[in-house]
């Protein structure tokens, strides 16, 4: 028998690894608690395997249930994120809570997994409620959104071509590298604008400095000026 076989039990190990995680990510996108009925369905599978999977993320207090037995994410999940970009997320924390608070907009650092960009940390404004949600680990493609075209136009087009062959290299992200910040409406969340500049690190992927809103009465020259401050206070704290 070839090493390379996988036997039935690594088959059924990696499949149940697979489903935990995929919950995980599940539960992070839902905007309530859900129930294991709901969990299950979108899961696809049936409410007793559900159940033995919510209760392995239990006992690590990746998730928690409500009074009314409905599952949310637990706090276990935060000390793992912790240690993910832990020199990024220290550096641009006091950069996101002066952008919050000064713009009174969403504030968050945007990276890239090599599929979709995803939402690193965020920092919402003191004192205002009408601003727009932006959760961690919250996804989207590269194809839509200003912190995509500002991390992609950290890179030239050769690199991007080697680093993600098939995915077009998009006009706004050469526009973004000469005015110093990107923007985007109506790409990811129907009547929400994003503006967003690029983070250079230094042996490593890009990142980007980013804000969302639905309004605001600064212009996005203005604003991606102001956020392109920011991108460059962080890269100073990253060297």
């Amino acid at each position: 028998m070839s090493s390379n076989t996988t036997t039935p039990d690594a088959t059924k190990h990696s499949q149940t690894l697979s489903r935990g995680i995929h919950a995980l990510e599940i539960l992070a996108d839902a905007a309530a608690p859900l129930s294991i009925a709901e969990l299950a369905a979108q899961l696809g599978v049936h409410r007793s395997i559900a159940y033995r999977i919510l209760r392995t993320l239990e006992d690590h207090s990746l998730v928690v249930r409500d009074s009314s037995g409905k599952v949310q994410s637990g706090p276990g999940l935060a000390a793992l994120a912790r240690g993910v970009s832990r020199d990024l997320q220290s550096a641009a924390l006091p950069e996101l809570t002066a952008l919050a608070n000064e713009l009174a907009m969403t504030a968050f650092i945007a990276v890239w997994d090599q599929h979709d960009c995803v939402t690193l940390v965020t920092v919402e404004p003191r004192h205002n409620t009408a601003t727009v949600a932006q959760r961690p680990g919250t996804r989207h493609a590269f194809s839509a959104g200003a912190p995509g075209i500002a991390i992609q136009s950290a890179l030239s087009e050769e690199d991007w071509s080697g680093l993600a062959p098939g995915q077009p290299y998009r006009m706004e992200s050469r526009s973004a590298r000469t005015q110093g910040f990107a923007t985007s409406h109506d790409e990811v969340i129907e009547g929400v604008s994003s503006i967003a500049a690029p983070i250079r690190i230094q042996g490593r992927l890009p990142a980007a400095v980013a804000v969302v809103y639905i309004r605001s009465p600064r212009t996005p020259a203005d604003l991606g000026a102001r956020l392109a401050r920011s991108a460059a206070a962080i890269e100073d704290q990253l060297r």
